[in-house]
């Protein structure tokens, strides 16, 4: 058995992105409409929007912007004295951006940048959601009511994020914010190409991909969850009767074992609609590593990864 670093665990969860559009009208109506999301304020050029498991305020940022991507990606701390530590670590590396007083529903926050050049905050201070009249739930465990409308997400699931060189920027998250790799992939060349970074038990939330336009800084899609794979399935439906495009699935992924569906929201954003995967229970998790040959094979029914996968990020590279 390999070494093991002693676990320290500072993040609690992945709490919610800030997704850049150029057609800000028609992605909101995708959101609000489509994945049946609730929005709750508006402020400046963005609108907050948040699925009906969150226990938070919003789990989306819709910022209006002129190119699709990712504007930031945010973290909660287990602690106000976990995020300190995370901030004074991150400022010794010289990635970081300061504090600010946080934004809509969160206090004090500290952003700083990866090796790639994504932005990231981190903060601990939260405002829990409190239902209007009209969205409280029966069950009084339960944030808010069902919304009963289009895909009816419950809630933020992961973010994938592009990358030239996948291992800095993993590697950057595990020291500073002690997040671990539950899986990932490896070249014949001994390059990685992906990495599945988490900080709980849920297998992933974040996730570094190889950019194959060898840009720094893009998206590749956030994904959002529903409760079984009946849902997905239904998902696919909804994407239909819209007349959206959908890009790849209903179908099973290797890695993690997600159920999974792909599609586009009209700002160009890549969004993944899935269902399962599994939890990590083990303190002395070894991630399990994918060669080139069995990545290779495709997806976990074998169905052929779609070519787009690989290529497409937003904002989009011009050849």
């Amino acid at each position: 058995m390999s070494e093991q670093r002693e676990l320290v665990r500072h993040i609690a969860h992945l709490s919610h992105l800030e997704l850049l559009t150029p057609r800000a009208e028609e992605s909101l109506r995708f959101f609000r409409d489509v994945l049946g999301m609730e929005e709750v304020v508006r402020q400046g050029q963005s609108v907050y929007l948040r699925g009906w498991g969150q226990y938070e305020q919003y789990c989306l940022k819709l910022t209006e912007s002129a190119q699709a991507g990712i504007g930031h990606t945010a973290f909660r701390t287990v602690s106000p004295q976990a995020l300190e530590r995370c901030a004074v670590a991150i400022e010794q590396s010289g990635y970081g951006l300061g504090w600010t007083d946080g934004d809509q529903g969160h206090g004090r926050t500290y952003a700083f940048l990866d090796t790639d050049g994504h932005k990231f905050e981190i903060y601990y201070e939260t405002e829990p959601y409190q239902a209007p009249p009209h969205l409280r739930p029966a069950l009084k465990n339960q944030p808010q009511k069902y919304p009963a409308r289009g895909v009816s997400v419950r809630q933020l699931d992961h973010v994938n994020l592009l990358a030239q060189q996948v291992e800095p920027s993993s590697r950057f998250l595990q020291d500073h914010l002690g997040l671990r790799v539950s899986e990932q992939i490896v070249l014949d060349n001994g390059t990685t190409a992906g990495s599945w970074l988490y900080s709980g038990q849920k297998a992933y939330e974040l996730v570094y991909t190889v950019d194959a336009k060898n840009a720094r800084g893009r998206l590749h899609h956030i994904a959002f969850c529903v409760d079984t794979r009946e849902d997905v399935m239904r998902a696919a439906d909804v994407l239909i009767e819209h007349d959206l495009d959908i890009e790849g699935g209903p179908a099973k992924h290797a890695i993690q074992q997600t159920i999974f569906l792909y599609t586009f929201e009209p700002g160009g954003n890549r969004i993944e609609i899935c269902s399962g995967g599994y939890l990590i229970f083990a303190p002395d998790w070894e991630p399990i590593t994918w060669t080139q040959a069995e990545r290779a094979k495709g997806q976990a029914w074998r169905t052929p990864t779609i070519a787009s996968f690989h290529t497409y990020g937003t904002p989009i590279v011009e050849e």
